[in-house]
């Protein structure tokens, strides 16, 4: 089954993922007067391959927000929610989204299994984020799953500053897990760090409080463009490492697996309330 999400992604150029929400994890509005609407319109004139949206109330969403979106593009779109149950993925296929965020560090990982062949029964791509190897492990037919690395810290609500040395680190296991989309998401504050992410063997990126803090949108993808180009030296394509043939329906070869990195001790992960919120 073609999966719109992760085929616009592979596809595309500029693989940015950019993101709609209302208000970063300390309360400060993003959205700066504008409209979600809006806001998502313009990604798409700037050339998103696909778009994200935050609906969970953690950072001031809705389900209004989602509606408003996927009235406004054409391109796929990814609902971005604490999402632990079935219903809310079918919910989900039936308001027009491509992919729906499952956070491993807040699913046991049958639930999240489930959840994920829940996600691909419905045609919607498994947005798997993870924050320590071994969430990576075993995922249902992973190739038709993005694996997406969180550089911040759920557990504190994502108000640290991130670390981008966890993409880093964790590459290899996300190649080793078998999908063909690796994401580095969040904590992704300049051009410059993005480029020499994507440099370095991601697939993509999820970009959101720098791209609604961004004087001008279309500037910042543009140094983007730039460091893509003086990186590779050609116009705008980044190399990415040794490849294999993706399968049927999904465009260009992709990533080779490589040896899954040694993760450390399992820590607990804090409970979810159903608002959609991590308690204090």
């Amino acid at each position: 089954m073609t999966q719109p999400f992760l085929s616009a992604l592979l596809g595309a150029e500029r693989p940015v993922i950019m993101e709609v929400k209302s208000r970063d994890a300390y309360g400060v509005d993003l959205l700066r007067g504008r409209t979600p609407g809006d806001i998502a319109a313009a990604y798409g004139r700037a050339g998103a391959p696909c778009v994200s949206v935050v609906t969970g109330r953690w950072f001031g969403g809705s389900p209004a927000m989602l509606h408003e979106v996927t009235a406004r593009v054409d391109v796929p779109v990814l609902l971005k929610d604490f999402v632990t149950r079935r219903d809310q993925i079918a919910t989900a296929a039936r308001s027009g989204v491509s992919a729906v965020l499952l956070t491993a560090a807040l699913l046991p990982r049958e639930s999240l299994h489930d959840l994920a062949r829940e996600c691909q029964a419905h045609g919607l791509t498994p947005f798997v984020e993870i924050t320590r190897a071994e969430e990576a492990i075993g995922l249902p037919d992973p190739r038709t799953c993005v694996v997406a690395v969180n550089n911040k810290d759920i557990t504190a609500r994502e108000r640290d500053a991130g670390n981008l040395d966890r993409s880093r680190a964790l590459l290899p296991a996300v190649r080793a897990a078998g999908t063909l989309c690796p994401v580095s998401a969040s904590a992704v504050s300049a051009p410059t760090t993005a480029a020499g992410l994507l440099a370095e063997g991601y697939r993509g990126l999820l970009i959101g409080t720098s791209l609604l803090r961004a004087p001008s949108v279309e500037a910042w993808l543009a140094e983007l463009d730039a460091q893509l180009a003086a990186n590779t030296g050609a116009a705008g394509r980044f190399v990415v490492p040794p490849t294999v043939e993706a399968p049927p329906g999904l465009p260009h070869p992709v990533p080779a697996p490589s040896t899954l990195t040694p993760a450390g001790p399992e820590q607990p992960a804090g409970p979810v309330d159903e608002a959609g919120g991590v308690p204090a």
